[in-house]
């Protein structure tokens, strides 16, 4: 029988790549372990490609710097910023980074799609994803990435970048029109950086992706295996009512925790509910303990990057590896 093609986005394969454990509890573990408090970075990133978003949805003659502004502090997110005043001064920078960049628009030249999805198959991998914007340019389709963080882009980043190299082939394919070009927009320097791909440069990562949509099938149905042999939970049976009670109306549900935003990994923003940072899991239930092939194939990743790990507090290796941030340490001060 062939084998099923392994459903995927980028930031998927590369949760595969850059660490096993925090794709299981990403993708596999249910309930998903509870993650640690917002970023006040990830806050700023929502926020701005949110009001770039709606920017371009707005009638032309309201597509102007002002309009950015608005738009950017009626959606203003908040969270994981040290105190109002911070939060302000970054509504501030914020502002000036939308204002800015919308400056140098043309607010009558349409791109084909705004947050718009894009697919595509191989024999292998049914992979898809999020665009911030794409544009034509001539004959030819280009994809361009939003970006807001404090380090300074190089063609590199552009060049190496699987999930843009992945939607400039989607495009292409759905579109029926050549996509190479792709493009990061650093919003804080006003720079643009510009890699034009190959045929076989796209080839090249098309391959790398199935490489790793094949490892990680293959640690997903292990996984599956392994979970579906665990002996199912013992649970008391329900009682009766009895039969002079008075049946009891339902309680009301607990309130959830605030949905938390952030931007895509692969050029998309999402909202997930998160536990408070006193409850190692989502669910009331402790989970029962887990088959320790699992921590073989799943092994994590220790290093730098620990430090910025949603579920680091899951992870006693990532917690030696690296020291703790804080929600704001992500922010260029």
């Amino acid at each position: 029988m062939p084998r099923r093609l392994y459903s995927c986005t980028p930031s998927r394969l590369n949760s595969w790549l850059d660490c096993r454990r925090r794709y299981r509890f990403t993708y596999l573990d249910r309930p998903q372990p509870a993650k640690g408090p917002a970023w006040a970075h990830n806050s700023v990133g929502a926020s701005v490609h949110n009001a770039l978003a709606a920017w371009w949805r707005e009638p032309y003659d309201r597509r102007t710097p002002l309009t950015a502004a608005i738009l950017l502090t009626n959606g203003w997110i908040a969270e994981g910023f040290r105190d109002a005043e911070q939060s302000a001064q970054w509504l501030g920078r914020a502002r000036d980074y939308v204002t800015g960049y919308t400056g140098t628009l043309d607010p009558s030249d349409d791109p084909v799609g705004v947050e718009r999805t894009v697919a595509t198959r191989t024999k292998v991998i049914a992979v898809s994803g999020r665009i911030d914007r794409l544009d034509r340019r001539g004959d030819e389709l280009v994809v361009v990435d939003y970006k807001t963080g404090r380090r300074p882009l190089t063609q590199d980043d552009a060049r190496s970048s699987l999930a843009l190299a992945v939607y400039a082939v989607a495009a292409s394919r759905m579109m029926r029109t050549p996509c190479h070009a792709v493009e990061l927009h650093h919003l804080p320097t006003g720079e643009i950086v510009e890699w034009r791909h190959t045929d076989e440069s796209l080839g090249r990562h098309l391959r790398r992706a199935e490489e790793m949509a094949v490892e990680a099938a293959t640690a997903d149905e292990r996984y599956r295996d392994l979970m579906g042999a665990r002996p199912a939970p013992r649970t008391r049976p329900a009682a009766r009512p009895s039969p002079a009670a008075p049946a009891q109306p339902p309680s009301e549900p607990a309130a959830t925790g605030s949905p938390v935003s952030g931007p895509p990994p692969a050029s998309t923003v999402s909202s997930t509910p998160r536990s408070s940072p006193g409850t190692p899991y989502a669910s009331a239930t402790p989970p029962t303990a887990l088959p320790p092939e699992l921590d073989e194939i799943f092994a994590p990743n220790p290093g730098p990057l620990c430090s910025w790990c949603d579920f680091r507090r899951h992870c006693p290796e990532g917690r030696t590896a690296a020291p703790e941030r804080r929600p704001w340490d992500g922010l260029a001060e």
